[in-house]
């Protein structure tokens, strides 16, 4: 309803005098109040419905063990996914993913609940999931979301290209939470979300008159098929809850059983719960462990995740990554994902992912296999490079080799293209690729290829 102020008689200066003090005064008391319904201890930040179970024994401790409040935001509603329980698909099955994650999440007392709206793309590389959301409006969102609850901690996907965690609508979610965890304490990024509103108690406002908000920590978790040893803090599944007296893997079931599209999840979960037979969803969510990105309070990457929540936030350095280190002479480089979280990882201070692992990839057998490589020539004057592929037995080159005239001090990207061995051998098989100057080799860089019956499509 659009409220309109009676029609005042006598010293117009004077009534205007009053009215502005209360509307000021009216806006003083929301401006230092946010709306503590939206208020979370925890910010999970997902692709798709069915994400939060990865973690859901952890959810079960947060949320009937400790009192921990928490609020989740989607990428996607997953429509580029299967659907194993009935025939709807894309945006209808879609609709119907997000009515499942919201049934699932009430189930953990858990209804503060967004979609960015973004496009499931199912595949591995994270720049076309961040093409696809889009990448800027989705991250202005998201900022809006952190500023709106106020986290002290937000858990994603980790931002890194891996065999098994090579969904890149999996890691564009871990990209954005990072993006938003450094800017949406910054009072310059995004400024009309924290503008306050012209007439707050009038319709057709500009401005939104949210408040920064700082981030305390920020944690990743990992689909690898090896599970990453990184530092952060280690949860046993098995543990039995405090105030329900069932283990957490069971509580966390209660989450799998709404994902009826998602055959895996519910069918592995309602299997649990009808037989009593833990153990395949117990190896399943161990590997879930959470991973220690950063924080602006003093704590220990393998201490419990809120250690340290209520101190004071370490202000120094919080916006500023570590410059690429590109010395002179000649290199070569994987080039697209490869190259772009070699910049990400500086840029938002989390270098220690970089020597998490080697460059792996997982492909199918027999498919057609990509490879952006950069060749970098820091030098003062053109050089001619050579490129020579050193490929394992079953590979068959279809643009690989060659050579290639790269000006002083700049980087030329090269596209290569393999097939795969179509029979079934070796699981892990390591390629290389080197640059030759004259009759010397001057870098050279390698792949590990995990070789699958089937995998996302690169």
């Amino acid at each position: 309803m659009k409220r309109r102020l009676k029609k005042l008689s006598g010293n117009p200066i004077k009534y205007f005098l009053i009215l502005t003090c209360l509307t000021v005064s009216a806006g003083f008391s929301q401006t230092i109040s946010p709306d503590s319904r939206f208020k979370a201890d925890i910010l999970l930040v997902l692709a798709h419905p069915d994400d939060e179970t990865a973690i859901g024994s952890q959810l079960a401790k947060w949320v009937f063990d400790d009192g921990k409040k928490i609020a989740a935001v989607y990428t996607n509603r997953g429509q580029g996914g299967g659907n194993t329980y009935g025939r709807e698909q894309y945006h209808a099955m879609g609709a119907i993913r997000e009515v499942e994650v919201r049934q699932a999440l009430n189930a953990f007392d858990i209804s503060n609940v967004w979609f960015l709206d973004g496009v499931d793309t199912p595949g591995q590389d994270v720049l076309h999931s961040l093409q696809n959301l889009p990448h800027g409006a989705s991250l202005e969102k998201l900022v809006r979301y952190v500023r709106l609850t106020q986290p002290d901690i937000i858990i994603t996907w980790l931002p890194h290209f891996s065999a098994g965690e090579n969904h890149g609508d999996h890691q564009a979610a871990g990209v954005l939470a990072t993006e938003a965890f450094d800017l949406a304490g910054n009072p310059a990024i995004f400024p009309a979300q924290l503008g306050y509103p012209r007439e707050i108690q009038d319709i057709n406002n500009f401005y939104e008159g949210l408040l920064p908000w700082q981030v305390k920590k920020l944690y990743f978790f990992s689909d690898r098929d090896e599970p990453l040893k990184a530092p952060g803090p280690a949860f046993d599944v098995t543990t039995v809850s405090q105030t329900k007296g069932k283990p957490f893997i069971e509580l966390a079931a209660q989450l799998n059983i709404f994902h009826k599209t998602q055959g895996f999840v519910a069918d592995m979960a309602e299997e649990a719960l009808k037989t009593g037979q833990w153990q395949p969803m117990i190896s399943w969510l161990e590997k879930f462990q959470l991973i220690f990105g950063k924080a602006v309070v003093k704590c220990r990457p393998d201490g419990d995740v809120f250690e340290g929540i209520g101190r004071n936030t370490v202000s120094n350095d919080r916006f500023s990554g570590t410059p690429i280190n590109d010395q002179d002479g000649v290199r070569i480089e994987l080039g697209g994902v490869f190259d772009y979280y070699r910049h990400f990882w500086q840029a938002h201070n989390l270098g220690h992912l970089s020597e998490l692992l080697e460059p792996e990839i997982t492909i199918s057998y027999g498919s057609y296999f990509h490879v952006p490589l950069l060749l970098i020539n820091n030098e003062k004057k053109s050089l001619t490079l050579k490129l020579n592929a050193d490929l394992p037995e079953g590979w068959e080159a279809l643009s690989a080799n060659g050579e290639f005239t790269v000006d002083a001090g700049q980087t030329l990207p090269v596209q290569t293209f393999y097939f795969a061995p179509s029979e079934e051998g070796e699981k892990i098989h390591t390629l290389t690729w080197k640059i030759i100057q004259g009759k010397k080799i001057v870098d050279d860089v390698h792949m590990n290829v995990m070789l699958s019956d089937w995998t996302l499509p690169q």
